[in-house]
């Protein structure tokens, strides 16, 4: 999971990256079992002697569910990240140690723990697979899961669980302090720049909900379990862009604000916190307010609200306490808004991160016009081989590289140009040496570079960019009219040879390959569902899933447009069996892109051999011309529409 080199462990961006990657994966362990944090909350809400409703006999129920029921799913989801489904049940035993060796709340041990077993099961397996004897695996398999099982237990009652005691008694003291000497306020300081580095459920349930718990179990509440969860600063940074956000989407960001606000899910506003980094301020600022609030009118929860939706904590807050905990949530919104809109007033665009990448990639084009000397190097090209020859690459060739040269070879031929135009796709690493004009993401420029050092190197963040090919056929114009070469057209050019988007179609896409109305909470959850029927299907090996993630972090393969097109690696097309597409739809979206706004409804994965795939994504890219038919595609559950749509 992290990068092992020590300088890369010096790299603060590395850093930075590994540091959100453990985050996510905390909040992957906590947010399958959301509904049980809800429902305890409820039957605290409920049956607890300060509830709504008291009952002794169901308040009993509380106990068991919050000291064994939750700390096993939730040792068990660990486990299973890690090691699969074999590594399920090594996690789920491994709590029980925790929980007979700790005298507080198991969750923070147990975020520790299961993992851990799941670890050594994937380990192990990892050593013996390939050696089992045809006809033992279940005996083998069995047997080995029992044994880890018992070393998990056994490192989770004699170290683990004692560790987490000595950390979490003298983390109470501690807090303890801070409290009797109205310093909790502060907490803040420390609360918010974790959550954008999602760490927050590791906070929340790792570290407050345990106190929270012990709290609740004195007082009948706890305002541990709002520090958090408060979704007051988070919505005071979204209105604000909505406001005031320079060339923001404001569909997106109304959607992000409903989601966060109600929904409950606190991650959808850290992107636009990471393009403004000070933006931290107005949160650090906001949460100061609430958690001053919650003191002085000793508010607080009866059990934790998750996810941290306005919803679940109106749900959880005991019947005398709703004043307190509302003002909480407005104030730190209030004082979030006007710092954040201040500081977006007053801030410069270029110190936006990710600021309208398309206007820097045009920028780049332009000094290339103005350029005599590129010009004269492309004038050159044209008058030795009467050609000039432009590649759209990526690391594998058989996805975004297909799309963005289908792109840029059907406005070619509609340009008229009077010179000789060849338009390829290519993985990079096979990128021919006399190549004039290479197109990649911007990512894998350095890469493209290195391969191919003599031709000219135009970056993208978006396969889709439109504008971007327009205002390249207007720079092939302006070469045309420096060159004083003979020239032929474009028009010869589809007489004399066939433009590799055109190969021959030898797959057919069918209603097993499509896949509408489907959900995931982030792309990697996607890209494990899509790889997973290419594999079901009998397409690919085991093994491409990983090489689809791998091939994600060289460069997101968000296209613009609504889509996604993730595939392996270009090492892995020896784990293609079969060429095959998986289409599926997300109609609520998933961020693909590194901006907060590159949503895909449409993720497309695709396994290759050969150009056999060629003619699937050239039909998509066709759909793409019209607004209208990417939002159908993006909501239909009509199987028949969607093969109708791509001509197939």
């Amino acid at each position: 999971m992290f990068t092992n080199t020590k300088k890369s462990f010096f790299n603060l961006s590395v850093l930075k990256t590994n540091i959100q990657k453990l985050g996510k994966f905390l909040s992957n362990m906590i947010m399958p079992n959301i509904s049980i944090f809800i429902a305890l909350g409820l039957i605290n809400s409920l049956f607890m002697p300060y509830g709504w409703i008291p009952n002794k006999y169901l308040s009993e129920l509380i106990f068991p569910i919050s000291s064994y029921l939750l700390p096993i799913l939730i040792g068990y989801t660990g486990g299973r990240l890690i090691g699969g489904d074999r590594g399920g049940i090594p996690g789920a035993i491994s709590t029980i140690g925790i929980i007979s060796n700790s005298s507080i709340h198991a969750l923070l041990g147990v975020m520790i723990s299961g993992p851990l077993a799941g670890f050594l099961i994937y380990l192990l397996d990892k050593k013996i697979q390939k050696r089992i004897k045809s006809g033992f695996e279940m005996l083998v398999n069995n047997f080995s899961s029992a044994i880890i099982s018992i070393l998990s237990l056994i490192l989770s009652f004699f170290i683990i669980g004692p560790f987490v005691n000595y950390f979490s008694s003298y983390l109470f003291y501690f807090i303890s302090f801070i409290i009797k000497n109205n310093l909790l306020p502060f907490s803040a300081i420390f609360i918010e720049p974790a959550k954008i580095f999602f760490l927050n459920n590791m906070i929340n349930h790792g570290i407050f909900s345990p106190l929270g718990f012990q709290e609740v179990q004195e007082k009948g509440k706890s305002l541990f379990f709002l520090l958090e969860s408060n979704p007051g600063p988070g919505l005071g940074v979204l209105i604000s862009w909505l406001l005031f956000g320079y060339h923001s989407n404001k569909k997106i960001i109304y959607s992000s604000t409903i989601i966060h606000f109600f929904g409950g899910i606190h991650e959808i506003y850290f992107p636009y916190v990471l393009k403004i980094p000070r933006l931290i301020i107005a949160l650090i600022l906001g949460s100061m307010t609430g958690i001053f609030f919650l003191s002085f009118f000793h508010g607080g929860l009866i059990s934790s609200a998750s996810p941290g939706s306005i919803l679940s904590i109106i749900a959880m807050t005991p019947k005398d306490y709703y004043y307190s905990n509302l003002m909480s949530v407005f104030f730190s919104f209030f004082v979030s808004f006007v710092c954040s809109s201040f500081l977006l007033k007053t801030i410069k665009q270029k110190d936006i991160k990710g600021y309208d990448s398309s206007l820097n990639l045009n920028t780049d084009l332009n000094k290339n016009l103005n350029s005599l000397k590129s010009i004269d190097n492309i004038a050159y090209s044209l008058n030795k081989d009467k050609i000039i020859k432009i590649f759209v690459a990526c690391d594998a060739g058989m996805g975004s590289s297909i799309m963005g040269a289908a792109i840029l070879n059907k406005k070619v031929k509609l340009s008229k140009l009077p010179l000789f135009v060849s338009v390829n796709y290519s993985a990079i690493d096979v990128l021919p040496k006399n190549a004039d004009i290479v197109i990649t993401h911007i990512k894998l420029t350095d890469k493209a570079k290195s391969c191919v050092p003599t031709a000219m190197h135009f970056s993208l963040n978006n396969f889709l960019d439109y504008h971007f090919y327009d205002d390249l056929i207007k720079y092939l114009q302006k070469v045309t009219n420096k060159s004083n070469s003979d020239t032929i057209s474009n028009t010869e050019l589809n007489s004399k040879m066939k433009n590799n988007v055109n190969t021959q179609k030898l797959f057919k896409l069918t209603k097993k390959n499509i896949f509408l109305n489907q959900y995931a909470y982030n792309k990697e959850e996607a890209i494990n569902f899509v790889g997973s029927k290419l594999f079901e299907q009998g397409y690919v090996k085991f093994e491409y899933i990983k090489s689809m993630l791998e091939r994600e972090k060289l460069a997101p393969t968000w296209l613009g447009e609504s889509i996604a097109l993730p595939h392996g690696t270009i090492s892995a097309k020896d784990k293609v069996l079969n060429t095959g597409i998986i289409f599926c739809q997300f109609p609520k979206g998933v961020q693909f892109g590194e901006n907060i706004d590159d949503i895909a409804h449409l993720v497309i994965g695709i396994a290759a051999r050969n150009n056999e795939h060629v003619m699937v994504v050239s039909s998509l890219t066709n759909a793409l011309d019209d607004e209208n038919i990417i939002k159908e595609l993006s909501n239909t559950k009509d199987y028949n529409r969607v093969l109708e749509i791509l001509s197939l």
